[in-house]
């Protein structure tokens, strides 16, 4: 049963832009169309720097956290979260028309975007999260930054499809660097398949 319930949660759409998101000029629109036409949209009537971003079901790793922040040099009281955020934040950012970095955040972190316009999409589909993703790890002419951060979104997603993704990188990836930064993204994954693909690895 519960199993069913995290298959359906997956399965939905998230909405609900980061609740601490300031300093931003933001701009809400639907992705029900498709993740890459919206984005790709964008792209071409954005010509300063900017962000575009969505949030997705992740798979509840402590690995997804926030930056230590400390007002004017001082260390404040903040909020403990004791069990792992539910939903993952995908941020792109945008110049001259081209991704020039990729961020995974927790929902619950403070996210400034000094200023700068950030398009908040909702309605996007885990699905299509995983296959715009996707293709940040394919292309030859990606940045290996890039790339890392492409994987690692991809070992924060809870849909199904992104463990798919990253066991085929581990076996056939580009570059020894990608592969062992998919392996790294898979030890996140609650997935039993993951378990065993790791198993497997060892043995070699």
């Amino acid at each position: 049963m519960k199993y069913a319930l995290w298959l359906l949660a997956a399965s939905l759409p998230a909405a609900a832009q980061p609740k601490l998101l300031i300093n931003a000029q933001l701009d809400t629109r639907s992705a029900s169309v498709g993740l890459e036409p919206t984005f790709r949209a964008l792209l071409g009537v954005q010509p300063q720097p900017a962000w575009i971003g969505y949030a997705v079901p992740s798979v509840r790793s402590y690995a997804l956290g926030c930056e230590y922040v400390s007002p004017e040099g001082r260390s404040v009281p903040g909020v403990v979260h004791l069990e792992p955020p539910e939903q993952l934040v995908v941020l792109f950012r945008i110049e001259g028309g081209e991704v020039s970095r990729i961020r995974s955040l927790s929902p619950d972190c403070e996210i400034d975007a000094g200023g700068v316009p950030v398009h908040w999409l909702a309605d996007v589909r885990p699905a299509d999260s995983v296959a715009f993703l996707s293709s940040f790890t394919q292309a030859t002419v990606v940045p290996r930054s890039l790339r890392a951060n492409a994987i690692r979104a991809l070992g924060m997603s809870a849909d199904p499809a992104a463990l798919d993704v990253l066991m085929g990188i581990a076996r056939n990836g580009m570059d020894k660097s990608a592969r062992r930064q998919a392996v790294n993204a898979i030890s996140w994954s609650k997935d039993p398949r993951a378990l065993t693909f790791l198993q497997d690895v060892l043995k070699r």
